[in-house]
């Protein structure tokens, strides 16, 4: 199994590598569900540690619904990690009605041209996953991250797994969120070849309901990471 760790520095990402995670996808800003990093970070992870990297592309907090402006600016951030060397980048536009922009996402799969295309948690948000689950094969997107439309993804297990076997192979599955090593046997048994999670230890605020906020802070915990390494790899 595939594991891909959530990191929201350059120390989250070593310690991602060290303890023998796959891939990062990199990011900032986790209490609002994750940001754009700045380029020096994304240069200093590229150009200093060896681990795949996938790169979130979301200028801002709030939804997914998008100006020209920030659309362009996506495109100028997706462009940069293309010429420094990423593997992939993680985005994604909706409209006003909770639907696919199919057109903006489009753009930003045709800037991200040469590297995988990740679709985010965005797609827990759309009103018909059926739909956009077919919009997205046919955009060619690599992977959707998704926690099957619920606040953690042993929750939305059911609905996962009703796409897993829905998109026959024509697209990767990631289950993500909340996902740690005491319910990663979950995933596995469920016949899904990758996961996505963070591993970073919590704060002490109070929990958020909020689908896409986390409460998470600090760096990735190595020993964590390990665990779940040791259980999905048999």
């Amino acid at each position: 199994m595939i594991l891909e760790v959530c990191a929201n520095s350059f120390e989250s990402a070593k310690i991602a590598q060290e303890s023998g995670a796959h891939r990062i996808e990199l990011c900032v800003d986790l209490s609002v569900g994750g940001l754009t990093p700045p380029r020096s970070l994304i240069e200093k992870v590229t150009t200093q540690l060896s681990i795949e990297t996938q790169v979130l592309i979301r200028p801002r907090a709030g939804n997914f619904v998008y100006s020209k402006k920030e659309l362009t600016q996506m495109i100028e951030d997706i462009k940069f990690c293309q010429e420094i060397g990423c593997a992939g980048v993680v985005s994604g536009a909706l409209t006003a009605k909770d639907t696919l922009e199919v057109e903006m996402t489009k753009q930003l799969i045709h800037a991200a041209v040469g590297m995988e295309f990740t679709f985010h948690r965005a797609f827990d948000l759309v009103d018909n996953p059926w739909i956009t689950l077919d919009q997205l094969i046919q955009l060619g997107v690599t992977r959707l991250l998704s926690s099957g439309q619920a606040p953690k993804a042993s929750l939305g297990i059911s609905l996962l797994s009703d796409i897993l076997e829905k998109s026959e192979g024509k697209i990767q599955i990631m289950p993500g969120s909340g996902i740690t090593s005491h319910n990663a046997l979950i995933f596995i048994n469920a016949g899904f070849q990758m996961i996505h999670f963070s591993a970073i230890q919590k704060s002490n605020s109070s929990k958020s309901q909020d689908l896409f906020r986390s409460d998470v802070n600090g760096f990735s915990d190595g020993d964590e990471i390990q665990k779940i390494k040791q259980i999905t790899q048999g």
